[in-house]
């Protein structure tokens, strides 16, 4: 867990390289703000880190 009590703002983040940023920060240990235009593209990815991160 490297990023273990870091806060994480990705732009970008519902889709593609942005995506798979937050999920890799999230699965090292990082808050994850997931930040985009297609909101609900974001809200789904965020969904999706909060039930695969404990």
């Amino acid at each position: 867990m490297k990023l273990m009590n870091k806060v994480a703002v990705v732009t970008g983040g519902a889709s593609g390289m942005g995506e798979a940023i937050c999920r890799l920060f999230a699965k090292e240990g990082a808050k994850v703000v997931v930040a985009d235009y297609n909101f609900e593209g974001a809200e789904k990815v965020a969904s999706e880190i909060n039930t695969e991160t404990p």
